[in-house]
């Protein structure tokens, strides 16, 4: 009973053990692929924004590519840091289990060990006939019989529990080796990364200071971006509040709630928009997004908010811009001293296309997911091509981060 007690402690104690490794392994996989996705965003942001000579750029935007180069290398540190420290747990628990199964393997060899030499001196003082031949009665002749069988299995199954133990210890010992080596690469990536985020950080600050010495004239070109992006979120709300009006002209209902009144196909595709959140394609082939949702303060002046309506998505020359659903062109405009701009209806949501050079639809024009629409205008002078995209439920500003899939 109490070796019963013993091998049922012991399993379950393994059994615990293992579920900890499995949860620790999948958290290292989640990791691994984080690291991988961050690995990626940096080759694209050198490819993307880092090809062209540094000279044709404004400082402003070279702080800014870098900044953004800067804070994706600081996640990678931060993910390939928490992999190590994962790592070094595992290894820690691994060691741990290999000092408990030679503890385990060493007590079921010496039960072992003991059953062969009682086994021997049994043979050698009575024969397992006589032993049989010596019982009182059949009742006791049976159970002899019963008890020899079962010495001998118990024996065979000790035999057994020893190869498995010692095949657990030997593919442990290679899964901590694994593991070291897995942890020493780990180490040498991130001293790597580390000295090329100090890098990075050293241009950045020459920059910075090279702009603080001429305030008066960054401070007027900051201040001029500023105020195009406030003209443009402007005239975007006002051909969103047209479209609404008149889609819901159109549907014969006045009212003036600032929102789309739907028809049963409408509804059924803004349903479809909907469910397809965090899975949308990219509207763009390759791309990064350099300028994030929301409000932000400008790198170079913190005296100045920057409200971005939607994402900035640095690509390539000449890159296609495709539709990230299936919807009808609702409108197209071309601001005075600006680039076209494409918006595209899905019932009650919008996705907005704007910082065009080309433009490969009309308005009224039924769109399919994936199609190409445009191109993305390139600055000739900084050579950047920045597509502004962006996402709206009526007159609702949304997140385009997300609603796009990984890429």
């Amino acid at each position: 009973m109490t070796n019963n007690r013993f091998y049922i402690t012991l399993v379950f104690g393994l059994l615990l053990s293992c579920f900890s490794l499995y949860a620790q392994s999948d958290r290292q996989k989640e990791l691994e692929a984080q690291r991988q996705q961050k690995l990626r965003e940096i080759k694209q942001i050198n490819a993307l924004l880092f090809t062209k000579k540094k000279e044709e750029k404004s400082a402003i935007t070279l702080i800014e590519d870098i900044n953004y180069k800067v804070n994706v290398r600081k996640n990678l540190i931060r993910i390939t840091n928490e992999q190590a420290n994962l790592l070094t747990r595992e290894i820690n628990a691994n060691q741990e289990e290999i000092t408990s199964l030679r503890t385990q393997l060493q007590e079921l060899k010496d039960d072992y060990s003991a059953m062969v030499v009682k086994s021997y001196k049994s043979k050698s003082e009575q024969s397992k006939v006589m032993f049989l031949l010596s019982s009182r009665n059949f009742q006791q002749a049976y159970k002899r019989l019963q008890y020899i069988r079962q010495y001998r299995d118990y024996q065979k199954e000790q035999g057994e529990a020893i190869k498995v133990k010692t095949k657990e210890l030997q593919e442990l010992n290679i899964q901590l080796s694994k593991q070291k080596e897995d942890k020493q690469k780990l180490i040498e990536e991130n001293r790597v990364a580390k000295r090329e985020l100090e890098g990075e950080l050293k241009e950045r600050e020459a920059l910075m200071a090279s702009i603080k010495s001429d305030m008066s004239k960054f401070a007027l070109q900051i201040k001029t971006k500023k105020q195009e992006a406030d003209r443009l979120d402007k005239e975007i709300d006002r051909l969103i509040a047209e479209a609404i009006a008149a889609s819901n002209k159109e549907a014969g209902n006045k009212s003036s709630t600032g929102k789309f009144v739907l028809t049963p196909e409408a509804k059924k595709l803004a349903s479809s928009f909907a469910a397809n959140k965090g899975k949308l394609g990219w509207p763009v082939s390759r791309g990064v997004i350099k300028g994030k949702f929301g409000k932000t303060r400008s790198l170079t002046d913190s005296s100045v908010e920057v409200n971005h309506s939607g994402v900035k998505i640095a690509t390539e020359t000449n890159a296609e811009v495709k539709a990230v659903f299936n919807g009808v062109v609702s409108s197209i405009h071309v601001m005075k001293r600006g680039n076209p701009t494409i918006l595209i209806r899905h019932g009650d949501y919008l996705t907005i296309y704007h910082n065009l050079s080309k433009l490969y639809v009309k308005k009224g024009d039924k769109i399919t997911t994936g199609q190409v629409i445009g191109e993305v205008f390139t600055n000739k002078i900084t050579g950047e091509t920045l597509l502004d995209f962006r996402i709206y439920k009526s007159n609702l500003k949304l997140n385009p981060e997300s609603w796009l899939a990984r890429q």
